[in-house]
């Protein structure tokens, strides 16, 4: 579900025309991100490393969009903002979602030991970072498990969870959404479908926390992040090695053995990159459907007319998702590396130079979408990029979108009065994946 962030030089720039420093160094992805030190002006505040701007960053998108939507940086990167532009190198065959592409990643590795670099992540690459073949050879071995009718029959059975998750809250009138809903809700289904026993089912929200935090740039130092992701991506691998070695003995009727057996034209998943898929669905299957959930519920508390549109009418369901995917999407960004020189607006983008591409600036820009900074359940035009595009457009959308369903039409049936319990919930130090710290609510069951 979330895309590459290859953002391989943090940009020094302030939420208003400032001049900042940043340094450090640290790994993502699979893929290393070098912050050099620098000092520069960025007079349209696009600084995803700001707290302010993370709260808030679609003030500055909308800037970016009306004066600079083909935004160049210092340092041969470009950040797009249309949607037209978003999509056009999404689908680019051009471009590619292999950080190691880039120039800055080339010059960064040299004469390093990827072994001393990445750890236990060496050599582990999802095929969500790869590009054709070798991506249309992994995802195919994956897909199956993750197709719309697949995925309808696990309906019953999150709609059992999100009961079973929701009745403390119901008793106390009150919610930690994060805590309560959005957080396990995700790990107990992607847990249940590999066949992980239920008594570990709280040690995999620990492991996906910490490989999630480190996607991108956190606030700890270099060192304390390389430890949680090196600490957290070990006792993971260490984990379903253990778990592989007993479903080849005894396969059952899971994901996880599905993976281990699935075969397309002679090829079979290595071990690698089925630890490699198995961190992938974990993380991003995951931490991408908190962020919706979270978001979700968020934008209900501050638009009740649409919340009551909802109560009113739960066939809104799956409009209600699609634009909460579009107002404030779980993935801001994503990144392409231009495999040779590509034409953008008016802006050229090098070979081995990279793109960054706001899919949540695209989401909202006035060319694509009417009243585009409006919250809408029922908006029917909705064609967003929420998930991507091409042959990268997320494999676990079908499951995202039905758990989403799910919380969120439950939220609307079961609490009323639903109001923040804090002034501004806290959001997560994410940049890629913008997503809320906690979202305390206070509510009257329905029906009280």
């Amino acid at each position: 579900m979330a895309g590459v962030v290859a953002l391989q030089v943090g940009e020094g720039v302030g939420h208003h025309p400032a001049h900042e420093r940043f340094n450090g160094r640290r790994a993502l992805h699979g893929q290393t991100v070098a912050f050099a030190t620098v000092t520069i002006t960025e007079p349209l505040g696009f600084n995803p490393f700001d707290a302010g701007f993370r709260v808030d960053p679609y003030p500055v998108y909308r800037r970016l969009l009306a004066e600079d939507p083909v935004h160049k940086t210092p340092f041969g990167m470009v950040v797009l903002s249309r949607y037209g532009d978003c999509a056009a190198i999404l689908r680019d065959p051009r471009s590619s979602s292999d950080a190691s592409n880039s120039n800055m990643y080339k010059a960064f590795m040299a004469g390093r030991d990827p072994e001393e670099v990445f750890g236990a992540l060496a050599g582990m690459r999802p095929f969500l970072f790869m590009d054709p073949p070798d991506h249309t050879r992994l995802r195919g071995l994956v897909q199956k498990a993750f197709t719309p009718k697949t995925v309808e029959n696990l309906r019953s059975r999150i709609v059992e969870l999100v009961d079973e998750l929701m009745a403390p809250a119901l008793e106390r009138g009150s919610m930690e959404v994060i805590e309560d809903l959005a957080y396990p809700l995700p790990v107990r289904v992607i847990t249940e479908m590999l066949g992980v026993p239920i008594e570990d089912h709280d040690t995999f929200k620990g492991w996906s926390r910490e490989l999630a935090g480190a996607l991108d740039p956190d606030f700890a130092t270099p060192e304390a992040v390389a430890e949680r992701r090196e600490n957290a991506a070990s006792a993971f691998v260490e984990y379903f090695q253990a778990l592989i070695a007993e479903r080849r003995k005894d396969p059952r009727d899971d994901l996880l053995s599905a993976l281990i057996t699935a075969e397309d034209e002679g090829h079979k998943l290595s071990e690698k990159e089925l630890l490699s898929t198995l961190i992938l669905l974990l993380v991003a299957g995951h931490e991408t459907t908190v962020n919706l959930i979270a978001n979700g519920v968020l934008a209900f508390v501050r638009h009740p007319d649409q919340l009551a549109r909802l109560r009113s009418d739960p066939g809104l369901a799956r409009t209600a998702v699609e634009e909460v995917l579009r107002f404030d999407p779980p993935v801001q960004f994503t990144a392409r590396v231009a495999l040779e020189d590509i034409d953008i607006g008016d802006a050229v983008l090098g070979r081995g130079d990279q793109a960054i591409v706001l899919v949540a600036a695209a989401n909202r820009d006035p060319n694509q979408f009417e009243r585009p900074d409006e919250f809408d359940v029922g908006r029917q035009e909705n064609r967003h990029l929420a998930f991507g595009l091409g042959a990268h457009f997320c494999l676990g959308a079908p499951l995202a979108r039905v758990e989403g369903q799910v919380a969120l039409q439950a939220v609307a049936a079961r609490l009323d009065d639903l109001s923040l319990a804090v002034e501004q919930p806290e959001y997560k130090e994410n940049i890629v994946l913008r997503g809320l710290a906690s979202l305390p609510v206070t509510f009257r069951p329905s029906g009280a």
